[in-house]
C-alpha cells in the first residue's frame, strides 16, 4: 500500500528515508528532542516558501537573479520585505522579494496575507464544530504557537457572509418528493436584550434520495404564517411541487402549506405523536403503552386504525387520558400516512431525517450563551450545516435500493407529478 501511495505522489521521492532520518536526528540533537523537530519543520516551511517566492518573481520578470538578460527590460528586483505568516507549523518569518514597478503579485503567499490557506480552513472547521473565537485562538496558540486574536478569527469566519447569501438564494429542484421542516431555538441579542428566536430549517429529499438543506430563516416565533412565507420563497426559487411535507403537528400548518402548494400532503410525524402520548405514562407503563399504540400506526387501512384507536382509548382513557387526547387532536393530520404504501410509509414515518441535523446543530450552538446578532447566529448554523453535508455526503438513510423502491411507490401514489 505504501508503494502505491508513493507512486501516486510525485513528491514522494524528493527526500529519501535516509535523508529524512538524518535531518530529524540532527534536529533532535540540536533542539532537545521534539522541539528540535518542530524547529526543523518551521525552518523547512520558511525555506520552501521563500524559494517558491524567488521562483515566482523570476517567472514574473523573465530572468533569474544576476542574469544580464534583465538589463533594459524596464523592471528589476528591488530588495525584499519581511513579513510573518501563520502556518500549521506556527508563525514563520519570510523575506518577500519586490520589483521596481510594484507589479509582482505573489501567488503562494499573496500580498496582505497573514495566514496561509490551511490555517483559515482550520479556523472555519473548528468554528463549525462549535468552538468560540477565543477557544480557537487558545487552541492555535497552544498547539501551533500561533497567536491569533479573537477579532481576527471572527473576520476569517466572516468570509462566508457572501457564501451564505448565494446559498440562501440558489435555485432549487423543480420537485421534491419529501420536505421535512422543523425549527431550533437560539438565544440572540436584539436591541440590548437576549431573546429566543426560531431558526427554521427545511430539508428536501430530491429524486436521487439526497438530502438538501433548502435554507435557514430566523423568526421571533415558529408559526404557520412564518412557514407560509418560507414556502413562498422556496417556490420562488424554482420548486413547483412538493409531494409530502412532514412536520411536528404545528397548529394551522396544513392550511398554510396548501395555500402555497395546494396538492401537497401534510403529514404529522408519527414519532412526535408517540412521544407526545408517552409523556402521560409512568416510566413503568411506557413499554405497555408503546405496544398498545403500535396497531394504530401499522394498520393497513384507516378503518383498521380507527378500531385500534378505540381499543387504545378504552385501555388508557382512565389511566392516561392525556395520551388519548394527543392522538385525538392529531388524528386528521395523522391519517394521510395510512393511505400510503409501505415503501412511502418507511421514509415519512418520522422527521428524524431533519432531527438528526438539528441535533448536530444544537451541539454546536449550545456552546454559546447567546449570539450578538442574527448574522452571527446564521453564520454558525450555516457552517455547521456545511460541515454536516461534507462529512455525511447528503445521502438519505434508506440507502440507494430503499430509496428507489420508495420512489417507485411515489410514482404510483402521485401519478403525473414526478418527472419521467
Amino acid at each position: 500500500m505504501t508503494e502505491i501511495a508513493d507512486a501516486q505522489n510525485p513528491l514522494a521521492g524528493v527526500l529519501s528515508a535516509d535523508q529524512i532520518d538524518a535531518m530529524v536526528t540532527a534536529a533532535e540533537d540540536l533542539g532537545e528532542g521534539r522541539h528540535g523537530v518542530e524547529e526543523l519543520l518551521s525552518r523547512m516551511t520558511q525555506a520552501v516558501l521563500e524559494r517558491a517566492l524567488e521562483t515566482e518573481i523570476s517567472d514574473h520578470l523573465g530572468y533569474e537573479s544576476g542574469d544580464p538578460a534583465g538589463h533594459g527590460t524596464g523592471n528589476s528586483r528591488n530588495g525584499k520585505t519581511t513579513k510573518s505568516v501563520q502556518t500549521l507549523q506556527g508563525p514563520v518569518q519570510l523575506t518577500v522579494p519586490r520589483d521596481r514597478n510594484s507589479s509582482f503579485e505573489p501567488v503562494i503567499v499573496p500580498k496582505g496575507a497573514r495566514r496561509l490557506g490551511k490555517v483559515e480552513d482550520m479556523i472555519l472547521s473548528l468554528y463549525a464544530r462549535g468552538m468560540t473565537t477565543r477557544d480557537i485562538g487558545s487552541h492555535l496558540d497552544e498547539i501551533y504557537g500561533s497567536k491569533v486574536s479573537a477579532a481576527t478569527i471572527s473576520r476569517v469566519t466572516d468570509v462566508v457572509a457572501d457564501e451564505i447569501v448565494q446559498w440562501q438564494s440558489r435555485p432549487l429542484e423543480t420537485v421534491y418528493p419529501i420536505v421535512y421542516i422543523d425549527a431550533i431555538w437560539l438565544k440572540i441579542r436584539d436591541g440590548g436584550v437576549v431573546v429566543n428566536k426560531a431558526c427554521h430549517v427545511a430539508v428536501g429529499v430530491d429524486l436521487e434520495g439526497r438530502k438538501q438543506v433548502l435554507g435557514l430563516w430566523l423568526g421571533a416565533t415558529e408559526g404557520a404564517k412564518f412557514w407560509a412565507n418560507v414556502l413562498t420563497e422556496i417556490r420562488n426559487r424554482g420548486t413547483k411541487d412538493i409531494l409530502i411535507l412532514c412536520c411536528d403537528g404545528l397548529t394551522g400548518l396544513p392550511a398554510a402549506v396548501n395555500s402555497i402548494y395546494p396538492e401537497t400532503v401534510v403529514q404529522t410525524c408519527v414519532v412526535h405523536l408517540l412521544r407526545s402520548a408517552m409523556k402521560y405514562a409512568s416510566y413503568s407503563d411506557r413499554k405497555t403503552m408503546a405496544k398498545d399504540m403500535k396497531p394504530i400506526y401499522t394498520a393497513a387501512t384507516v378503518a383498521a386504525a380507527e378500531l385500534a384507536m378505540e381499543a387504545f382509548a378504552e385501555a388508557w382513557g382512565t389511566k392516561a387520558p392525556g395520551a388519548v387526547l394527543s392522538w385525538r387532536n392529531a388524528w386528521e393530520d395523522f391519517t394521510p400516512f395510512l393511505a400510503f404504501t409501505p415503501g412511502i410509509r418507511k421514509v415519512i414515518y418520522t422527521t428524524n431525517q431533519i432531527e438528526s441535523i438539528n441535533y448536530q446543530l444544537r451541539k454546536i450552538t449550545k456552546t454559546r450563551g447567546s449570539f450578538p446578532s442574527d448574522e452571527a447566529a446564521l453564520k454558525l448554523v450555516y457552517l455547521g450545516i456545511r460541515n454536516i453535508e461534507t462529512t455525511r455526503g447528503g445521502e438519505l438513510g434508506t440507502g440507494t435500493q430503499g430509496w428507489h423502491q420508495a420512489l417507485n411507490a411515489f410514482a404510483v401514489q402521485f401519478p403525473n407529478r414526478l418527472p419521467l
